[in-house]
């Protein structure tokens, strides 16, 4: 897949859409990056937390936790192939197990913010205001919860 690229202004007051103005630099963002994607290719994540966070959001995919916009148009009854013979059905329980079992491992404090960096996909500034939480408190935060998840999916470290 492509990434989708777009040069934005860089400002006081934070990134902006427009074209840059005489003065200023620009730099091109790619807007498909997830949030883990962006801090562990800046060197804030290890391997191990974002393959942790990497597990759990597949696993959040899978269990199908997102709200659905569309028409399902999946099979009513289809033979057991796949995933240790698991039909469709059973593997979405399973992934929601996991997901519920790793998102339990992190813990009640961690899990909010885990939730929305991985799951969501916001950036940490919009959690940390979503939270309520001071600036630069989530980063910390997300690879105490990551190291967590790690432990439960058993990623060796």
């Amino acid at each position: 897949m492509k990434p989708i690229l777009r040069d934005v202004e860089l400002a006081s007051t934070g990134p902006t859409r427009r074209a840059p103005r005489r003065g200023r630099r620009s730099v091109t963002v790619n807007l498909a990056e997830s949030p883990l994607g962006w801090l562990h290719a800046r060197g804030h994540l290890s391997d191990r937390q974002l393959a942790a966070g990497e597990c759990l959001r597949r696993d959040w995919e899978l269990a199908q936790l997102a709200a659905g916009v569309t028409m399902r148009w999946d099979e009513v009854r289809s033979p057991g192939v796949g995933e240790r013979r698991l039909n469709p059905t059973e593997r979405q329980l399973a992934a929601r197990q996991r997901f519920d079992g790793a998102v339990a491992a992190a813990g009640p404090g961690l899990a909010d913010v885990l939730w929305r960096v991985v799951c969501a996909g916001e950036g940490l500034p919009d959690a940390e205001r979503a939270l309520q939480w001071p600036v630069r408190s989530g980063k910390l935060v997300l690879r105490l919860a990551l190291d967590r998840v790690a432990a439960f999916y058993r990623i060796p470290g």
